[in-house]
């Protein structure tokens, strides 16, 4: 769970998130748990908090059903597939969720 004080204290990444959002067409419930999930698990490393906005829109539209490709997330935030493919299923079980057995 995260305070009130993490969106403003994350809003120029949240800002980033919905621009990303908006480049993958993502509908309304994919970007509110994409927000949720990037706020509840925000690093406190500047560094990592873009692999950490990429990771929380792949699992937000994931569970919301509006599913990306990894390779469609990366482009859209600007870093690696493979920092999402690393990172996707260990934040989906943070969530409280399982990983699909694909």
């Amino acid at each position: 769970m995260y305070r009130a004080s993490d969106e403003v204290a994350n809003e120029e990444w949240l800002g980033d998130l919905d621009e990303a959002a908006d480049r993958l067409d993502l509908d309304d419930d994919a970007r509110s748990r994409a927000t949720d999930l990037f706020l509840s698990t925000v690093p406190d490393a500047d560094r990592s908090k873009r692999a950490t906005l990429a990771t929380s829109l792949y699992v937000g539209a994931l569970i919301a059903g509006d599913r990306r490709s990894q390779s469609a997330v990366a482009e859209a935030t600007g870093v690696a597939r493979l920092t999402i493919q690393q990172r996707w299923k260990e934040l989906l079980e943070t969530a409280g969720l399982d990983a699909p057995e694909w």
